[in-house]
């Protein structure tokens, strides 16, 4: 398939992919209601290319009437339109086969009949009737069949150029690549009847879209349409480099009809800014410049005329713009935190309003050890300690016309919890206590990435009626004596985690993390 034009069907296309995602890890009943929905948004959108599809043969014909060296490609409509009516057909009747074998829910108040399917989970039907009976091959061929029908059908000259506009699109490289024994097998086999129809609906989708796009290129050849959509609006557009500029920049922008053609075109193209005619390049784009010399929105009102090739009519636009002039500004934003932490990269995006970023000069200064270099197209800071009260480490930042200073503060890596699995204390089963490898940190919150580590801790157990047992463990897994002992867990007893002690990232010694008290029921 190809990648969709329109956002509306684009944003379809990435849910459907989602949602079969999804549907491979078995999640809930929710995901069958979703592709439902994704069907019917295909369906909405088939509507809306069925009634441009419905427009243009009519303004094609209209054209050719006037000039009768064009009922050529008046001709072409039909064909067209009958190869496109015939495949829809097919899928249409391949859908409807699959979802008569169970049909539809009826209201339980009511009777009527709803859009719930049946066998919406059913993969029987869709695995025997589109994998092992066939129909599955059949349907990529006719598809395949009808690129090939569509492609006769455009003048020879430009077929190469046209097929990048054919929306029906077989994978031939995907099922191969995963070691599947064919195309229908990949895209249909243990696939439920509800995932399969917006499938077979994204097929009508590109079919249709291909209809259009072979049309358009009809109204094109006639003079109907000046774009792959019948030109009946027509808006200026400006494209500026910036719409924000420093003072004393030059601004620069643009300006030509949406619908725009070449300079030495039929249309008859012509662009003004404030009156004032602009030469076309020979993309039919017209070139406006100003220099400013003060600060605040300054506005300006283009205007463009397009001559009908056909009919002689020239219509005409306007329309207005504005831009923003401004200072110079520097903004400095730590990608993480609002401070810096020692032992971890500290990732700052520095960026200056209207300089490039080659000519910003980076430094660091100040408390906390720190330095700062680039990475990836922002900086990466780096600190050794923590600074005291009234002490901050400087990001200095230095570019044509400005120079300014941030200040941070440096702080240690967060405490990390300890915890036994998920938990830090409390009733544990003895089966799942004495699953547990050991006692490890979790920093939680801390949003860097980090790994603190166990360096010892104490474990005691209290068993009813028993002497208590007290020993200690070097690491965060447990070995040797300490191990022996979590073993002997029973109801009844409470275990004892002291001295936890951990190091964390630039860390000189280890830290105290606390305690935890298991009871063992």
């Amino acid at each position: 398939m190809s990648i969709p034009k329109e956002p509306r069907q684009l944003m379809i296309n990435i849910m459907y992919l989602v949602l079969t995602a999804l549907l491979a890890l078995n999640v809930s009943a929710e995901i069958f209601n979703a592709f439902k929905m994704v069907d019917k948004g295909l369906i909405k959108s088939n509507t809306a290319l069925d009634d441009k599809n419905n427009a243009v043969p009519q303004l094609i014909r209209d054209a050719a009437k006037k000039q009768g060296s064009f009922q050529v490609y008046a001709d072409k409509i039909d064909p067209i339109r009958e190869k496109s009516s015939e495949i829809v057909t097919y899928i249409e009747d391949l859908k409807n086969t699959m979802i008569n074998v169970q049909g539809y829910k009826k209201d339980k108040v009511t009777g009527a009949m709803t859009d719930d399917l049946i066998g919406k989970k059913d993969k029987e039907i869709t695995t025997r009737m589109l994998v092992y009976e066939g129909k599955g091959e059949e349907l990529k061929a006719k598809l395949e069949q009808y690129r090939v029908d569509i492609l006769e059908l455009i003048d020879e000259e430009e077929r190469e150029a046209f097929t990048k506009e054919i929306a029906v699109q077989i994978d031939e490289e995907t099922w191969k690549a995963k070691g599947k024994n064919s195309w229908s097998e990949m895209n249909f086999k243990q696939m439920p009847l509800q995932a399969v129809l917006p499938i077979f609906t994204k097929f009508i989708n590109d079919v249709k879209s291909t209809e259009a796009a072979a049309l358009n290129n009809l109204a094109t050849k006639v003079g109907a349409g000046d774009t792959k959509v019948v030109l009946d609006k027509y808006t200026v557009v400006s494209a500026p480099d910036k719409s924000y500029i420093i003072k004393g920049e030059k601004y620069r922008t643009e300006v030509f009809l949406s619908a725009g053609a070449s300079a030495d075109s039929k249309t008859g193209i012509s662009v003004a800014v404030n009156g004032k005619s602009l030469p076309l390049n020979k993309d039919g784009v017209g070139v406006y410049e100003t220099t400013p010399g003060s600060l605040g929105k300054k506005s300006y009102t283009a205007s463009a005329s397009i001559k009908n090739p056909v009919t002689g009519e020239v219509k005409s636009f306007k329309k207005e713009f504005s831009y923003e002039v401004g200072e110079r500004s520097v903004t400095v934003s730590p990608l993480k935190m609002n401070v810096f932490y020692i032992g971890v990269d500290n990732p700052v995006a520095v960026s200056a309003a209207g300089v490039a970023s080659n000519e910003i000069k980076v430094s660091m200064t100040g408390a906390g050890g720190g330095t700062i270099n680039k990475a990836s197209g922002n900086y990466n800071v780096k600190v050794t300690r923590p600074t005291k009260k009234g002490e901050f480490a400087y990001i200095n930042i230095s570019a044509p016309g400005l120079t300014e200073k941030r200040e941070f503060r440096v702080k240690r890596i967060p405490d990390p919890v300890p915890k036994l699995g998920k938990a830090r204390g409390g009733a544990m089963p003895s089966g799942q206590f004495q699953a547990q490898p050991g006692v490890f940190p979790v920093l939680e919150g801390f949003d860097f990435d980090a790994k603190c580590g166990i360096t010892e801790f104490v474990v005691v157990r209290a068993p009813k009626r028993q002497d208590v047992q007290i020993v200690r463990n070097k690491g965060g897994k447990y070995t040797g004596e300490a191990a022996s002992v979590i073993k002997k867990a029973k109801a009844g007893d409470r275990y004892f985690f002291e001295n936890i002690k951990c190091k964390c990232p630039g860390d000189a010694a280890a830290r105290n993390i606390g305690q935890m008290v298991f009871n063992i029921k």
